[in-house]
C-alpha cells in the first residue's frame, strides 16, 4: 500500500493527490531533495539541504570533496536520519562534472541501496 506523495507531486487521473507507488523511490526523492536545496532557500526550515549547487563555483581538490563529502553526510543523517542510514558518502569531479554517489541503508526493510547524481 502507498503511504505518502509522490515526488515530483502529482494528481491522479481521478483528481486526487497521486501516492508514491514505492518507498524507495520515495526516499531517493528526498535524498535528492537535501542534496540539491540550500540552506536559506525554505522559508520554514532555513536550514534544509546541503548546497550541493553551490560546488559548481567552488575549486577541485581533495579537501574541498572531503567537505563536501562530510557535509553531506551530515545533512543526510540530520533530516533523514529516522528512515536511513548513510554508510557512505563519494564525490568526485571529473572535467566539469560533478558525481556525488550516497550508500545508504534503508531503516524500513534494512536494503541497502545507493543514490548516484551527477551535474555540471
Amino acid at each position: 500500500m502507498a503511504t505518502g506523495f509522490g515526488f515530483p507531486f502529482g494528481v491522479s487521473a481521478a483528481g486526487t493527490i497521486a501516492p508514491d507507488p514505492d518507498a524507495a523511490d520515495d526516499l531517493r526523492g528526498r535524498i535528492v531533495q537535501v542534496l540539491f536545496t540550500a540552506p536559506g532557500e525554505r522559508v520554514n526550515q532555513p536550514e534544509f539541504g546541503c548546497g550541493l549547487f553551490n560546488l559548481v563555483f567552488d575549486p577541485d581538490n581533495s579537501i574541498l570533496a572531503a567537505a563536501t563529502e562530510f557535509t553531506i553526510g551530515q545533512a543526510l543523517t540530520r533530516w533523514l536520519g529516522d528512515e536511513l542510514i548513510v554508510t557512505g558518502v563519494d564525490v568526485a569531479a571529473d572535467d566539469g562534472t560533478i558525481t556525488v554517489e550516497v550508500a545508504y541503508v534503508s531503516r524500513r526493510g534494512r536494503v541497502q541501496r545507493a543514490v548516484r547524481v551527477s551535474f555540471r
